[in-house]
């Protein structure tokens, strides 16, 4: 069993074999090929977590939704995850728009054995994002060949309420070459200020240029790196061990040359080394961890919104919000903007569909409101006189 990675602690650590899972109704038949060697449905589930202890925030996201699903399925429902079916689904779903009063507990520790699982009812965005997340496991879990089938492909397509979504959580170009700039007028009057300055200013580029994730940075090394043609390109693998490679500019390169330079390192990398993307502050060739990454990211752009602070709090406040998933964000906002086909975008941010990639896009409608706006003002009239 995967205790560890479950912390599942708000029930004994041996479920009963009729709750186990051993033998769920929905479990795969012994003639398909099993690739995890789980036989219960912790252990299966831990695998599936495992697959992302290198990303510790979708870790604990996950881990919590895995929680919640066991504790209902053995306590409420009196069955184990591989007996779920549809009909179970759709209770749960009812279930996490009004938990009962004892799962939400103010007087409950937020950890330990008697932990509080629920702040309250879910709203709507919140049991669609966890349903996605339970999907994602039993789909996980279903190509493992640990189950038959998963209960939540039946689940229809609801019309999503309200406005189009588009992402907002991006600098806009103005904004990032302003922060570029910042950057470029840090000190450098010690060797310690020139390794900081060095780090952060390749960091916000590489991250910036190939959209990468927080966990693929630090995960990249001169290996991934690959010339083709003449032109380079980056190997990665990223959210669910999706594969993809990102083209990269000259002025990439260039950037890459100058930082491997610094810490004589030759300028191109080798296609069969291992020396990280990002090194450690002096240069040190231990690969970094997600976390450390988002540290970099975040410390620059606290001391931008600092230099900024004293002419603009409005830009200061937006840059000191901004995180390493912003300029993922800020990267696919930008390629829109540059007139950048949205399929490309769309293999360059690895989405599996193209939906999710057309969030990035706001020119039309910012020509859109252009439009109309200058429209009624050229054509206004007195408060009095509307017709």
């Amino acid at each position: 069993m995967t205790e560890p990675l479950l912390s599942l602690m708000t029930w004994p650590h041996t479920l009963p074999p009729a709750l186990s899972g051993g033998n769920g109704s929905n479990r795969a038949p012994a003639s398909v090929a099993r690739q995890i060697a789980a036989n219960d449905d912790v252990a299966a589930i831990g695998l599936w977590l495992a697959e992302y202890h290198d990303s510790p925030h979708t870790f604990r996201s996950y881990r919590k939704e895995a929680e919640r699903l066991l504790l209902w399925a053995t306590q409420v429902r009196g069955k184990p995850v591989s007996s779920l079916t549809r009909e179970d689904v759709i209770a749960y779903e009812a279930f996490l728009a009004q938990p009962p009063a004892t799962w939400c507990d103010a007087g409950l520790a937020r950890h330990g054995e008697h932990r509080r699982l629920f702040v309250g009812p879910l709203a709507e965005r919140s049991r669609r994002q966890a349903l996605g997340i339970l999907a994602g496991l039993f789909n996980y879990l279903v190509r493992a060949g640990y189950l038959a089938g998963s209960p939540f492909v039946l689940q229809r397509r609801r019309a999503r309420r309200g406005p189009r979504r588009t992402i907002e959580r991006y600098l806009d170009r103005a904004l990032w070459e302003e922060v570029l700039r910042v950057v470029d007028g840090w000190s450098q009057s010690t060797a310690r200020e020139r390794q900081r300055y060095e780090r952060a200013r390749w960091v916000l580029r590489f991250l910036y240029e190939t959209a990468l994730r927080a966990a693929e940075a630090a995960a990249a090394d001169e290996g991934d790196f690959q010339s083709i043609r003449g032109r380079w390109w980056l190997h990665t693998v990223g959210k669910g061990g999706v594969e993809g490679t990102i083209p990269l500019g000259d002025g990439l390169m260039d950037d890459f040359a100058r930082y491997r330079r610094f810490h004589g390192l030759p300028a191109l990398p080798s296609g069969d080394g291992n020396t990280p993307v990002i090194l450690g502050i002096a240069g040190r060739p231990s690969p970094l961890t997600p976390t450390a990454v988002y540290q970099i990211v975040k410390d620059a752009f606290r001391r931008v919104a600092e230099t900024l602070q004293r002419q603009d709090e409005v830009k200061a406040t937006r840059v000191r919000r901004a995180s390493t998933h912003w300029l993922r964000h800020t990267a696919a906002t930008h390629q829109a903007e540059d007139g950048t086909p949205i399929h490309h975008i769309q293999q360059n941010l690895r989405h599996s569909s193209i939906g999710t990639t057309s969030i990035y896009v706001h020119a039309e409608e910012d020509a859109r409101h252009a439009s109309t706006t200058k429209t009624r003002i050229g054509t206004s009239v007195p408060h009095g006189d509307v017709p």
